[in-house]
């Protein structure tokens, strides 16, 4: 299980270092793909499978389930992590989700996220505020 929030750099090469926590999970490799809110998913090739078949399931005749298939496979990279611990992020998934140096890598349970740091602290002020006012309970059917 991916948990926490770790402070990293890109370096030069499009290359980030995944948390030595996370390492154990990835070392068969894993997928890099956009994210919601500008973010890049990375997926342990477990997970992959699995999250790909959701997307698979949407049908193909309702056009907002194609561009999600879409931008969700056409975007996505198969990496290994490398000696360091690092992932490469393609190019155009940088561009999308805007990362340059500081870099946040969070985990999200079943996934990794990576954040441009001030784009992170803006989505997580939000996301924070609303945690602190939920009143009603979270319950599996959703909130």
């Amino acid at each position: 299980m991916f948990l926490g929030e770790y402070s990293h750099s890109l370096d030069g090469k499009g290359r980030v270092v995944m948390p030595s926590k996370f390492r154990p999970e990835l070392a068969d490799g894993c997928v890099v793909t956009k994210g919601q809110e500008r973010c890049i998913y990375v997926f342990p090739m477990e997970r992959w499978g699995e999250e790909s078949s959701k997307v698979l399931r949407l049908p193909r005749t309702d056009r907002r389930a194609r561009d999600i298939s879409r931008s969700f496979f056409a975007s996505a990279s198969d990496q290994a992590l490398d000696r360091q611990g690092r992932v490469q992020i393609p190019e155009a998934l940088r561009r999308y989700a805007g990362l340059e140096k500081d870099l946040t890598v969070v985990g999200v349970a079943d996934h990794i996220e990576v954040w441009a740091t001030d784009t992170w602290q803006t989505v997580v002020a939000e996301a924070d505020e609303y945690y602190a006012e939920i009143e009603e309970a979270v319950s599996e059917d959703g909130i």
